[in-house]
């Protein structure tokens, strides 16, 4: 697989708590450069980086992020935000404690409000496998089919862990049609790339990636 085929896949990404706005200029300048999915980034530098990026390459930002257990009216607040300040695609963290105590209306409402608010951009649904069984993973697939979102994705990077091939291949084989997945968190470089999109992952959430390619360049 070519590196170009394997970037186009990744929303190159920088949501450390340290960022500043220098970093995030260079994240975009990368992935315009190698021509990434998205670069994802925090939510206040969204309209900053929309306009330094000229369009160049897609903005997307994190909502309810890391543990998800805002209000639905603060992350749809989030959401609308993020849109009025330019952002391409949108990635939310459900309320994880609802999930695991079976309230998946709640769930389910929730997702699908902050997809009304989404209307055409795409939405990404963070469901942070390794804080779930895998029934739960199953139940997650099903709630993010039926809300109409556009991914499921494994994590935030900010837990106990990230993207394994178990969890993926589990996803893959749950969500309904229409539905992409997206495999984050932990993804260590251009193999490991590229064995979650040989399984099937249609987008990969990494910094890691592009950092390999930069690295390789300069030797």
């Amino acid at each position: 697989m070519q590196k170009s085929e394997i970037l186009a896949k990744c929303d190159h990404t920088l949501l450390s708590v340290t960022a500043t706005w220098e970093q995030i200029k260079q994240v975009i300048d990368d992935g315009i450069k190698y021509q990434t999915a998205s670069v994802c980034i925090p939510p206040a530098f969204v309209k900053r980086a929309v306009s330094y990026a000229e369009g160049k390459v897609k903005i997307c930002t994190v909502i309810g992020f890391p543990n998800g257990y805002n209000t639905t009216a603060v992350k749809i607040a989030e959401t609308e935000d993020a849109i009025a300040n330019g952002a391409d695609e949108i990635d939310m963290v459900i309320n994880i404690g609802e999930l695991k105590a079976g309230n998946y209306d709640y769930v389910h409402r929730e997702i699908s409000a902050i997809k009304r608010v989404c209307a055409q951009k795409t939405l990404k649904v963070i469901v942070e496998t390794c804080l779930l069984t895998k029934d739960e993973i199953v139940k997650t697939c099903e709630i993010v089919t039926s809300a109409d979102a556009d991914f499921i994705k494994t994590s935030t990077g900010f837990s106990t862990g990230g993207a394994t091939i178990e969890d993926v291949k589990l996803m893959l084989e749950n969500v309904g049609e229409g539905v992409k997945v997206k495999a984050s968190g932990g993804i260590s470089g251009l193999a490991d790339a590229q064995e979650f999109i040989e399984l099937g992952a249609h987008r990969l959430g990494t910094s890691k990636v592009v950092k390999e390619v930069k690295k390789g360049e300069e030797q």
